[in-house]
């Protein structure tokens, strides 16, 4: 989702900074960005670490000026109930979902004080409704959310608007690498058929709505958690 967010934001124009923890896949991003005429910068860090999110924030800004979008596209799912859930399992995923979107938050909102701007964050129909077995994951973007909406109040008066995206089940590397408790690959229609339009959403999908909620076309739009589901929660 994050790949496809900046080439659409790179196409309409956007100096793209992507940030992640494995340099590989940033430099993979950047080489397409790059190949299709746009401007982009990977800078590998681990933004659940305070000093890993402001030091991509600062760098971003060093290299294009004002940062005017922010996109929060992190996701780390690992299944378990409260009692199958360990300690450490439960501060890695709500550390990866929740934490480092506020560590992210607070380096970039200094800076887009100065003229305002776009905070999209990813969360999930897990933060709307729940399911079995992922009650850290449920936690966590169920948090996201109400982030979203605390931060939109807060931030109304410096022109930052704040939302979230809610996704239904999108064919990513993430569900792809997904197992049953058998070990077997999840059975792709079964997740098709959950969603009242039969099929997964695709990366793009994603993509179109973040470039909708960082354009002026969304100017009037903050603290909204948008599904984009296919029907999911509809149901």
């Amino acid at each position: 989702m994050g790949r496809a967010t900046a080439l659409l934001f790179a196409r309409e124009g956007a100096r793209v900074a992507v940030v992640g923890r494995r340099p590989g896949p940033l430099e993979e991003t950047v080489r397409m960005v790059l190949e299709a005429g746009g401007s982009a910068l990977a800078i590998p860090a681990d933004l659940a670490e305070p000093t890993g999110a402001e030091k991509a924030v600062r760098r971003a800004e060093k290299e294009f000026g004002e940062l005017r979008v922010l996109f929060n596209n992190h996701g780390t799912f690992e299944p378990g109930s409260v009692l199958g859930t360990t300690p450490e399992s439960w501060d890695r995923i709500l550390s990866n979902n929740l934490k480092a979107v506020y560590l992210t938050c607070r380096a970039a909102v200094p800076g887009m004080r100065r003229a305002g701007g776009s905070i999209i964050n990813t969360a999930s129909t897990l933060g709307i409704v729940a399911m079995r077995n992922a009650v850290a994951y449920c936690a966590a973007k169920g948090g996201l959310v109400q982030l979203t909406r605390a931060m939109a109040l807060d931030h109304a008066r410096d022109r930052i608007r704040v939302n979230a995206i809610c996704p239904g089940v999108v064919d990513t590397p993430m569900w792809q690498a997904r197992r049953d408790r058998e070990g077997r690959p999840l059975d792709r229609k079964k997740f098709e058929d959950l969603h009242p339009l039969r099929r997964l959403g695709s990366p793009e999908d994603v993509a179109a709505l973040a470039l909708y909620l960082a354009s002026d076309e969304s100017a009037w739009m903050t603290g909204s958690i948008l599904t984009l589901d296919g029907g999911l929660t509809a149901l």
